[in-house]
């Protein structure tokens, strides 16, 4: 007799794994070696056309079996009475898995064992090569098993074969909507409270850098499809590695999922009787307690999980370095102008020793800032390779109390490892437990993997942008550097806001790159040698910044800063704010690998702006009014203590340092928000109004006027008229509408305001003021409404941005009609006679012109002439008028 069985809890991939085998061995019994789990039972209860001839084990001679099927499964242990029969003498055993190495002790004398997704999967290759057609009942319950082992074709385990195996089965007929039927179903009420205790109890333990979740439960009764919940689970906490343990009655069922290689839970569970693979496994334990497995589990974990955490994944390059004739006061300077803690001393290419801050502080309190610094370099340090443990390193850093490690290859200085660089990596891998979970809404942000940042880049940019972020990456790639793309285009993304502006970061020459990309890509380069970056201009005028990652050093407060290439470490430390401080890697072989340095995700997380040292606002003062900007734009709260620091910028006067033009260009960035006013009176509650003009204020009246500009901005941007109007110079003009004309004269020459806007800012808004006495004044008097063409005469001499700064000035909305009126129809009206027309009429050339034109005009706008022949008419009665004996001219 031949029997087909597979493994205890049996689920869809041993079903179809069984359907499939029956194809293969015709004459052979199918019997379930024991329970099967409950969507597998569910199954066989609704789908009575599935129906097919299992046998039960008490219907089976199990002496009489000469031929073993095993699906599924290679463990004596786990196919209840049918273990003995595998193991008997004379028994021939076949065997067909998916669990690769040596996870069975079971061998056949024919095996067919695949590292692929599903058992389905490697029966699938077989009916290919053998030309076995399955009919489409049976592609269907094989289509079951492969979608439930792959997690339907996404889990890391699948692989190519397994795509294939699911078209192979389509193309025989597979009911896609028969699989979702039964793949999809509702939890018990023993489930749900199952999933519960086991959220309660999760804790994470953090084995070799790698996060590892345990959750553990406890029930008296069974309760079906574990695997289930640990999906669940694991997809609800965004889990990467997950080991459930729950004991039911008198056994410990266990469940492990995996996303990451180096965590194999396979040969985890395996050490408790049970097996799997490297992503998916079970076990179930027999004579031990829960707390007996646990504490066995978390001994067995450093074993099983591989550490794959080198030196170079946390080091710095290019490494900044003195010399041995460097002065002490010289590498005082040096450390402070960097902004690092330590620096290696270097001649001829060889690491000499190691300067630290302490001791040079040390040295120059002693009044040696003359000495050079081998006198005083520490000489007795250890260097590591890039290939170096992460383990070793801590030995180092924290045993032996060497604060900076350099980076050798063959030799050469390639990288160096500070203690801090060391302790964020501990903090940011360290242990949590259920107190470290993340609030709602934030999760995923603290554990954003490389997978997931491509998934926010495939669905968050259209496919020509994402184009260009791989194609960056291969230049990068055939140039030998590193690219990143950094700044607020990265923050955004990670806010799931639209940002298309492309900062673009080297490690190296970033115009030699830029230059390379466009010759490949048919662009125009800008580059700007003094600073080391480059501007991409494509054909469609589409344009992405390129720099090379640099720092910059502040030789006094407020000044403009000093330029010099540094790591990408550096680079993003001179930057504003931590949430600005992310960088995603270009590069093929590490695309979408995130990189935060300075907590960034954790302030996006927080919705925090926070600077990254406490002499931000010192050496930067315009970085104020940047802080107050993206707090009102993200909704986030600047930290306490870069308030703090604000305000004592403001007691301090470094904000006077800042020169006109570059406030200014701070002020545009803020008015042109879509809702400037909370940045506005947030400017005001930080008292930084006064550095524009010491008379600015605002309060609940400017809020109105601020809030009927939006209207009128908006208004005006649906008209869609094709007349530009900047939205910042109307805001501005509500910004200083209560000073007087000398006040904003001065204003403008504090601020350099381009001459292009003075007369928009000082006479044009002093006419302004007239008009919008005349408009109050016919409201007020309730009259008969004006005629157009005064409309028309009190508007015409302002720009759009006037206009709509009337709009915001007035209450009465009879008189923001009068201006809709205005711009809508009556400003684009023009005589249909000019001055060539005139001419022919007999009309002599002079100043009556102008007036005649003009005339005409007001006479179409009321109304009193429609054709051209009326204008005609009208200019012959003046001229006739004017022919008189009498009449004036």
């Amino acid at each position: 007799m031949d029997v087909i069985t597979t493994h205890i809890n049996a689920d869809f991939d041993c079903l179809g794994g069984m359907i499939a085998a029956k194809k293969l061995y015709p004459k052979a019994e199918m019997v379930f070696a024991g329970a099967q789990e409950r969507s597998l039972r569910e199954f066989f209860l609704k789908s009575a056309s599935y129906a097919y001839a299992f046998k039960r084990i008490k219907d089976i001679d199990l002496s009489a079996i000469k031929r073993l099927i095993l699906v599924d499964v290679r463990q004596a242990e786990r196919i209840g009475p049918f273990g003995e029969v595998a193991q008997r003498e004379g028994v021939e055993l076949h065997i067909f898995d998916h669990h690769p190495g040596g996870e069975g002790n079971l061998r056949g004398s024919v095996e067919y064992v695949e590292p692929v997704g599903s058992t389905v999967t490697v029966f699938c290759r077989l009916f290919r090569e053998q030309g076995i057609h399955p009919t489409a009942d049976e592609a269907t319950l094989m289509m079951l098993g492969l979608y439930e082992d792959t997690g339907n074709l996404m889990f890391g385990s699948t692989t190519v074969a397994d795509y294939h195996a699911a078209a192979f089965l389509l193309e025989h007929g597979a009911h896609l909507d028969a699989v979702a039927d039964f793949l999809t179903y509702e939890m018990t009420a023993e489930q749900v409270a199952l999933l519960h205790e086991l959220i309660a109890n999760r804790i994470v333990l953090n084995i070799h850098g790698f996060d590892v979740s345990i959750a553990h439960a406890s029930t008296e009764h069974f309760v079906g499809d574990l695997a289930v919940l640990t999906h669940k689970l694991r997809d609800m906490e965004n889990l990467k590695a997950l080991i459930v343990a729950v004991r039911m009655g008198d056994r410990v069922f266990m469940v492990g999922r995996s996303r990451l290689p180096e965590v194999h839970v396979g040969e985890i569970l395996s050490e408790f009787g049970g097996g799997g693979h490297a992503f998916a496994a079970s076990a179930a334990v027999r004579g031990q307690t829960l707390v007996q497995v646990l504490e066995r589990l978390n001994s067995l974990l450093p074993r099983h999980v591989n550490p794959r955490v080198e030196a170079r994944h946390l080091m710095s390059y290019p490494v900044k370095t003195v010399t041995p004739q460097t002065s002490i006061e010289e590498v005082r300077a040096f450390l402070t102008r960097y902004n690092i803690n330590a620096a290696p001393v270097v001649e001829d290419g060889r690491v000499m020793g190691i300067l630290t801050r302490q001791m040079v502080e040390k040295a120059a309190h002693h009044g040696l800032g003359g000495v050079a610094a081998a006198e005083y370099m520490e000489s007795d340090f250890s260097t590591v390779t890039p290939a170096t443990p992460i383990e070793e390193l801590q030995e180092l850093i924290v045993g032996r109390n060497q604060r900076f490690v350099p980076v050798l290859s063959d030799g050469h200085l390639v990288g160096a490892i500070t203690r801090t660089d060391l302790l964020r990596y501990m903090v940011d891998r360290g242990p949590r437990g259920e107190q470290g979970r993340e609030p709602d809404g934030a999760r995923g942000l603290t554990d954003l993997k490389k997978r997931e940042v491509v998934r926010m880049l495939r669905e968050q940019l259209p496919a020509r942008v994402r184009g260009l972020l791989e194609d960056f990456g291969r230049t990068g790639d055939a140039l030998g550097l590193k690219v990143f793309a950094v700044g607020g285009f990265v923050r955004d993304l990670l806010l799931e806001e639209p940002n298309l502006d492309l900062d673009i970061v080297v490690e190296g020459d970033g115009i030699a790159f830029a230059e390379a990309f466009a010759r490949e890509h048919a662009c125009r380069v800008r580059s700007h040698e003094k600073f080391g970056t480059a501007v991409i201009v494509f054909p469609d005028d589409f344009k992405v910044d390129v720099a090379s990652t640099r720092v910059e050093y502040y030789l006094e407060p407020a000044a403009l800063p000093t330029v010099e290439t540094a790591s990408l470490k550096l680079d993003l430390y001179r930057r504003d704010f931590t949430i600005n401080t992310l960088a995603i890697m270009l590069n093929a072989g590490r695309f979408g690998e995130l990189l935060d340095f300075f907590g960034g995700l954790r302030d996006l997380r927080e919705k925090a702006i926070r600077v990254l040292h406490n002499l931000s606002f010192v050496e930067d003062p315009t970085r104020v009014f940047r802080a107050v900007r993206f707090e009102q734009r993200l909704g986030f709260q600047i930290g306490k203590q870069t308030e703090h620091l604000i305000r004592g910028a403001v007691r301090m006067g470094f904000l006077d340092r800042i020169g006109g033009p570059r406030l200014l260009n701070e002020i545009i960035h803020i008015l042109e928000e879509a809702r400037p006013f909370p940045a506005v009176e947030r400017l005001g509650r930080l008292d930084l109004l006064k550095f524009l003009h010491p008379g600015l204020e605002v309060g609940e009246e400017g809020r109105e006027v601020f809030d009927r500009a939006d209207r009128a901005m908006n208004w005006y941007e649906l008209l869609y008229t094709g007349i530009p109007c900047r939205r910042w110079p109307v805001y501005f003009l509500c910004l200083i509408r209560e000073l007087d004309d000398d006040g904003v004269h001065g204003m403008c020459e504090r601020l350099a305001v381009p001459g292009r806007w003075r007369p928009l800012f000082c006479d044009q808004r002093r006419l302004a003021r007239a008009t919008l006495q005349q408009l109050l004044a016919c409201a007020k008097r309730r009259r008969k409404r004006p005629l157009d063409s005064e409309i028309y005469q009190w508007l015409q001499p302002f720009d759009t941005e006037i206009l709509l700064y009337l709009m915001a000035l007035l209450e009465s909305e009879e008189a923001r009609s009068w201006i809709s009126l205005y711009v809508t129809r009556l400003r684009g009206q023009k005589s249909l006679l000019g001055g060539s027309d005139l001419r022919s009429l007999g009309v002599p050339p002079g100043p009556q012109y102008r007036a005649i034109l003009q005339q005409l005009l007001l006479e179409r706008i009321d109304g009193k002439v429609v054709t051209r022949d009326d204008e005609v008419e009208l200019v012959r009665r003046k001229m006739a008028r004017q022919k008189r004996p009498g009449a004036s001219s």
